[in-house]
């Protein structure tokens, strides 16, 4: 692979024309929130159910051609409202979570086995969440209102050749609010977070985490997983990668608190408590940029708008040229993509003919990988025109527009 300057891609992926039709005075998210569409995406594009109702499911306007499938905590039939679904890991129970590691564990091996060179292929394990206190219709809100796990390959070749992307692009900068951790709150950040003790995984410095093609995560507090793929069995690296969003969820919760109500004190949820007296709230930086920023939205409504004022985050496994796996994690201020984390924008377009090239294969290596979870017997697959079975159907998109 030749690598060109360091800078974030732009990549441009084709999607198929969408056969759904939105009631007239709904929003295409309010559309995509409701339970009728949610039952819908599961029949088809839905590859496999486990009994917690965790979904994986073809992601049709997707982010990647090579790979691409999300595991999602589908509470639709059961939760009907959707801003009382679960949109973070930390809401689950104890067996969604079990299952949910199981799953991401056995889906991060297939890319493994499947794309062993990291100079070909960029492999990406991405958990999002959306504050479920935010309108519906709000840009950036994602089109399905649950904790999701994304997998994605991206071929290096293809984001070599990619055109620049804006280095302004709101995704990319998270609105200003990823620029404000990293140039105030960055140092007191990393001194809370060694509360952790992590045993799998080390802190890297900010400059040796980002990927040398796109020079992302840019800043973020990382950590290389010191025994590669075969700790990912271990159920303690997913008990020290929970530890890592609870220690991100304390440092949120109390800066933004500050910021809503000026008082110093500590969040009644925090999992960390001494450490976010003795560190966050005994710093006076920490408090001068929260105090700063409460005045600046009190005075500025588009700003103050922008505020997610729960915690929202993105935390990514990743594999880098180096062969290394590297997690991060980040504040979710815009809802940005996943794959704006390491620099990569995706333009989807609508473009059938050029997805019908690439659907075969694409869905092919996504039930190859279903296999894996109806091995491990977490669940049963799910068939759809497309798949009836274990193999994609050329025919189906006819039966559908006829």
């Amino acid at each position: 692979m030749n690598i060109k300057k360091s800078m974030p891609r732009e990549i441009v992926t084709p999607r198929p024309k969408l056969a759904l039709t939105i009631p007239e005075g709904m929003s295409r998210n309010e559309f995509f929130n409701s339970p009728a569409n949610l039952q819908n995406l599961a029949q088809e594009n839905g590859l496999f159910r486990t009994p917690e109702d965790l979904l994986m499911y073809r992601k049709i306007i997707g982010h990647s051609s090579e790979f691409d499938t999300s595991v999602m905590l589908d509470t639709s039939r059961r939760i009907l409202d959707p801003l009382g679904r679960p949109v973070r890991r930390d809401q689950m129970n104890r067996q969604q979570k079990k299952v949910w590691s199981q799953m991401t564990q056995i889906l991060i091996r297939d890319m493994l086995d499947n794309y062993p060179d990291p100079q070909r292929h960029l492999i990406l394990c991405g958990e999002a969440s959306l504050d479920s206190t935010w309108p519906l219709d709000k840009p950036g809100v994602p089109s399905i209102r649950m904790i999701h796990n994304h997998f994605m390959v991206f071929p290096m070749d293809q984001l070599a050749a990619a055109k620049p992307a804006d280095p302004d692009n709101p995704n990319l900068t998270d609105s200003g609010h990823n620029t404000l951790f990293l140039r105030h709150l960055a140092r007191v950040y990393m001194e809370f977070l060694e509360v952790l003790d992590l045993q799998y995984m080390e802190l890297l410095p900010a400059e040796d985490s980002a990927l040398s093609l796109t020079g992302y995560p840019q800043g973020l507090p990382s950590w290389w997983v010191k025994k590669g793929a075969e700790v990912l069995k271990d159920r303690y690296f997913w008990y020290e990668y929970e530890q890592i969003l609870l220690g991100f969820l304390d440092f949120y919760r109390t800066f933004f608190q500050l910021v809503s109500t000026g008082e110093e004190a500590i969040p009644h949820e925090a999992h960390f408590r001494s450490q976010v007296d003795n560190v966050l709230l005994g710093n006076s930086t920490f408090i001068k940029v929260a105090r700063d920023l409460r005045e600046k939205v009190i005075i500025d409504p588009a700003f103050a708008n922008d505020i997610r004022w729960r915690p929202a985050y993105k935390q990514i496994l990743y594999r880098d040229e180096k062969g290394r796996l590297i997690v991060t994690i980040s504040q979710n201020s815009v809802g940005n993509a996943i794959t704006e984390l390491l620099g990569i924008v995706v333009r989807r377009v609508e473009d059938p003919e050029a997805y019908a090239k690439i659907e075969p294969a694409l869905v092919n290596r996504l039930l190859r990988a279903r296999e894996k979870l109806i091995a491990a017997g977490l669940g049963e697959p799910i068939s759809t025109p497309c798949w009836p079975h274990d193999k994609f159907v050329p025919s189906c998109r006819e039966k559908a527009a006829a």
